[in-house]
């Protein structure tokens, strides 16, 4: 089937879609959380398939870990999927109204998009993630996940699409853009007409390819180059518990830390802890001259500062004071999310109007940002940018609005 069919079967489905009742979607979503469950074994082979061809090309670990499934998390997709459907319906919601001093009545209420394509790589849990943000939020949605999970995609997709069409939903909501090679993305970035905003999410490679060739508006996700400030008045024993939470839970993913900063004032106490601590967790720390001085430390680069490693690798420099901490961010950051660990609220409020980015923590790991943990259900992605969407895109940000106005015979 050419890419042009799919997109208009989706569009149509898109047109069906916007009419439904939070009932018959949630419903929808209901049964996908059951039949992806029950299709457990199914999904798992067919993304042993895809692991087994990764390590065979070479893959990097951390890679093959966002591309690995197993039970649980098989588990958690049904679980999104779930947490989606008991999520209030924005389809509909007023945003705002008055009535005009003329009389007349105006709404601004929330429609979705209609048709949303997503571009993604690797990890084969952001198919069932999308499906059900998008389903919810009235759009259908096409796929174009990375050939690396092509068996998982389609053993997802095919499970999805079956249990929508059992709970009266046609089955095209959800679809995956057929090819495997560029000319597949590059048809769906050229389909302006037929979609109506596109979202890529993955690296930095990919998101610029999207965002420089697409002619289909774009909701532009970021990579996580995510700091972690140590602040002179930090408590030590919390910053160590952060630093390592941010770091180690699950490297691979955005919301990891990429960069550690410490106040010089704390330097000579927190330095050889961290640094030991870091060590025995595996991780590989990049380090001006002050943590370079430390055993296994290697001296960082200009690139260690900017990069997104996904890795057990943490670059990392001690800077004279808040100010300089600001300034390092905004040259290096992505504006996924930044911490800083203090116990001036002073300092705190500084750091969080200073720091322009999408996510600014205090007292907690960078790991917190997520959709799941800010209560959103599963997310679409973390945007970095500042137009219509920033931060966890949840049911809200999947919607366009419009205006209704009500007259009673009103003319101009």
């Amino acid at each position: 089937m050419t890419f042009e069919a799919v997109a208009v079967r989706a569009r149509e489905a898109a047109h069906e879609l916007a009419l439904a009742t939070r009932a018959t979607k949630d419903a929808a979503l209901h049964a996908m959380a059951g039949a992806l469950v029950a299709a457990t074994d199914d999904v798992l082979a067919a993304n042993a398939g895809d692991v087994a061809a990764a390590r065979e090309a070479g893959t990097s670990e951390s890679l093959v870990d966002r591309l690995r499934l197993d039970a649980g998390r098989v588990a958690a997709m049904a679980d999104g999927l779930r947490e989606v459907a008991a999520l209030p319906d924005p389809v509909g919601e007023v945003v705002r109204g008055s009535t005009l001093a003329n009389g007349l009545e105006l709404r601004q209420v929330r429609v979705p998009f209609g048709v949303v394509g997503i571009i993604y790589e690797a990890r084969p849990n952001v198919t069932a993630d999308a499906a059900g943000i998008c389903l919810k939020s009235g759009n259908a949605v096409l796929l174009r996940g990375s050939s690396s999970a092509r068996r998982s995609n389609e053993a997802v997709v095919g499970v999805l699409r079956d249990a929508a069409a059992g709970a009266g939903l046609p089955a095209d909501v959800v679809q995956l853009v057929p090819g495997e090679g560029h000319e597949s993305a590059k048809a769906l970035m050229r389909a302006r007409g037929l979609v109506d905003v596109l979202i890529p999410r993955g690296g930095a490679g990919l998101i610029r390819s999207v965002v420089e060739e697409s002619t289909v508006p774009v909701i532009e996700t970021g990579v996580g180059n995510c700091h972690v400030y140590v602040d002179r008045d930090a408590d030590l024993d919390m910053a160590l518990a952060i630093v390592l939470n941010a770091k180690t839970d699950r490297p691979s993913v955005c919301n990891a830390a990429e960069s550690l900063l410490v106040h010089a004032a704390v330097a000579d106490a927190f330095v050889p802890r961290v640094v030991r601590a870091l060590q025995e967790a595996g991780v590989t720390v990049h380090g001006d001259a002050t943590f370079a001085a430390q055993d296994g430390v290697l001296p960082a680069t200009e690139d260690d500062h900017r990069t997104e490693y996904l890795s057990l690798d943490l670059s990392a420099s001690v800077v004279p004071d808040l100010a300089a901490a600001v300034r390092h961010i905004r040259t290096y950051s992505s504006g996924h999310t930044e911490a800083i660990v203090t116990g001036s609220l002073d300092a705190a409020r500084r750091f969080t109007a200073a720091v322009d980015s999408a996510a600014v923590v205090v007292n907690a790991s960078t790991r917190f940002t997520d959709g799941g943990e800010f209560g959103f259900g599963a997310e679409i992605g973390i945007s970095t940018q500042k137009l219509h969407a920033r931060g966890p895109m949840g049911l809200p940000e999947m919607t366009s609005t419009k205006y209704v106005v009500t007259g009673d015979g009103h003319v101009r």
